[in-house]
């Protein structure tokens, strides 16, 4: 019998390893699933036999709490029934069951339902949805999409989104708040020309056109270099609203050439594009002079420091404003892949609101 030491080192040993290893993850995450279709499935019920016993009885919103202080009474410890939950339950139930969402859990429904129906944008929700995207988000998660996503085909994007990139409740609140939904796509760019079809494609939906920046925190008067600093210090939520993908390298990045000295604002490396990012920042309105100087950047990137195995460098201005005509024309002769994206470092106040509080410039000026 061969030892511990001997089998260690053995590769067909290590192989059988790795495959234990991948038939124990697989198992719990399978059943992770299926703990969580059971969950939905449940929660869908019990959410149709409210609404169907308030229409029939004409029972009141109070019935709902009676309800949750009976079910704790009956089953003592059980968590998950509060009266906040049954409405949400309520809630679930309201806004899939006329998309026979309750088959689809079940996976009653797969390929067959976009032949029973025309293309609207419920048939599109029921195309997509199948089964495994459905149960792979929590009944949070779905709770959070009713309340922010009232578009079948917005929350359909953000299901997609959380399900394949495994996001968690705050960062599918973040990119909600964020816009994705209409921001991703968007940016001015030049991709079609400097880069191959299928590449182009996804580096169209690597970048966004807006990104929401509200953990920044510097004054009008500050420079490009305060911004940065501001970004280098949260770098792990600049990353987190880049999107799926990117390693950060370091900021003033430098590059020489015959023995000048040049730095770029940020430096990443994107994984699901196998490519280098240069980020240059700018506090105000891009400017044409911009893509001359980020294209020289991306040049010296590709020529010194790109590996045999990645793709040519992608350059991304993101300034405070742009006029996406300029950028057309400022990009028509570059040859390297950039865009140009804006930022902002505050959520939008509600419109409700901006006719009854003053705005920053205005509270500073009382202070």
């Amino acid at each position: 019998m061969k030892n511990t030491y001997t089998m260690k080192a053995d590769n067909t040993y290590i192989q059988f390893v790795r495959e234990v290893k991948q038939q124990i993850l697989q198992s719990r995450y399978q059943a992770a699933k299926l703990v969580n279709k059971e969950l939905l499935l449940l929660y869908f019920n019990i959410g149709k036999m409210i609404f169907e016993k308030v229409q029939k009885e004409k029972w009141g919103n109070a019935i709902i709490d009676n309800l949750s202080k009976d079910i704790q009474a009956e089953l003592p410890g059980l968590r998950g029934f509060s009266s906040k939950n049954l409405r949400n339950m309520r809630l679930f139930y309201e806004a899939y069951e006329k998309v026979e969402i309750w088959q689809l859990i079940t996976a009653k429904l797969k390929n067959d339902l976009g032949k029973q129906i025309g293309q609207s944008a419920t048939a599109k929700l029921k195309t997509a949805f199948t089964d495994e995207i459905f149960i792979a988000l929590s009944f949070t998660h779905h709770i959070l999409l009713l309340n922010k996503c009232k578009d079948l085909e917005e929350r359909f994007f953000y299901v997609q989104q959380a399900a394949t990139n495994h996001w968690t409740v705050n960062l599918l609140q973040y990119h909600i708040e964020s816009n994705l939904y209409h921001q991703k796509g968007k940016l001015p760019n030049n991709f079609k020309t400097t880069l191959p079809q299928k590449l182009a494609a996804h580096a169209l939906d690597a970048f966004k056109d807006e990104y929401l920046l509200d953990f920044i925190n510097i004054n009008p008067e500050d420079d490009e270099r305060v911004l940065e600093q501001e970004i280098v210090n949260n770098i792990k939520h600049f990353i987190l609203s880049l999107g799926t993908g990117f390693s950060f390298i370091g900021n003033q990045h430098r590059l020489v050439v015959d023995e000048e000295e040049f730095f770029t604002d940020l430096l990443f490396f994107n994984r699901n594009l196998l490519c280098l990012v240069a980020i240059e920042l700018k506090k105000g309105k891009f400017k044409p002079e911009y893509a001359g100087k980020l294209n020289f950047y991306l040049n010296v990137l590709d020529d010194q420091e790109k590996l045999p195995n990645e793709n040519n460098s992608i350059g991304i201005i993101l300034c405070k404003e742009k006029n996406n005509k300029i950028v057309e024309y400022a990009f028509k002769s570059i040859d390297k892949s950039m865009g140009v994206a804006t930022y902002k470092t505050s959520r939008q106040l509600p419109a409700q609101f901006k006719k009854v509080l003053p705005n920053a410039e205005a509270l500073k000026n009382l202070l």
